[in-house]
Parts: structure tokens; C-alpha cells; sequence
């Protein structure tokens, strides 16, 4: 956290902050104690990251297929050219891959901050 001389509510330099554990928590295992600056009702983007991980990672697979399968069937004098091609196919595997990660991130976060339910007796 960046050195700043201006004081927090309570008159203390703000790096002075100590990490509090959390159900909630990042990579660490941490976060910081509310400083008052951030919204009391913000809301996480996990649903609407889930969404587009599950819209477009089936499209970016397409997209890797159909423009590897074109690239193989291309002549090397065609437009645009099988490298070309293959470029396309490595961008959009790239971005499956991504989205691919991004999903399992955000499933794993949205089962650990839910509570579990317990089946009915």
C-alpha cells in the first residue's frame, strides 16, 4: 500500500492499516479494514463475469476450430494467408483458455462466499 501523510478518520497515517481476516478474502487470505471511502452496499461483478465466461469461452472455441480448420485448407497464395490464419486461431484459443480460468475463479469463489446447503432430512 502506498505511503500517504494525509491522516484516516481516526488521525493515523493510513499504511498503518492492519489486515483483517475475512470470510471474503483475495488471494492472500486477507483484506483491509474499511476506510469509509468505499460503498457499504457495493455489490461483486462475479455473476455477470460468470455469464460472459459462459457465453464466450463455447465462441472462442468455435472461433479456434473454424479458423484451424480454414488455415489447413488454405493455399499459401490465398487471402488471408493459412499463417494468418493461424494467428487468428492462436488469439482466440488464447482467449478460450482465459475464459476457461476466469469460470473456475469464479466458481470457486461464488462456492466458497455461499453458504452450504444442507440437504433435507
Amino acid at each position: 500500500m502506498p505511503h500517504t501523510d494525509r491522516p484516516n478518520h481516526k488521525g493515523t497515517p493510513s499504511d498503518t492499516h492492519r489486515p483483517v481476516r475475512r470470510s471474503r478474502s483475495g488471494i492472500l487470505g486477507r483484506r483491509y479494514e474499511r476506510t469509509g471511502t468505499e460503498p457499504v452496499t457495493g455489490r461483486s461483478a462475479l455473476g455477470m463475469r460468470l455469464w460472459l465466461s459462459v457465453c464466450f469461452m463455447p465462441l472462442f472455441v468455435a472461433a479456434t476450430v473454424l479458423f484451424a480448420v480454414w488455415a489447413s485448407r488454405s493455399d499459401t497464395g490465398s487471402t488471408p494467408t493459412p499463417s494468418q490464419l493461424g494467428g487468428l486461431a492462436a488469439v482466440c484459443a488464447a482467449l478460450a483458455v482465459i475464459a476457461a480460468v476466469d469460470l473456475a475463479v469464479v466458481l470457486r469463489r461464488r462456492k466458497k462466499e455461499r453458504p452450504a446447503r444442507r440437504a433435507a432430512p
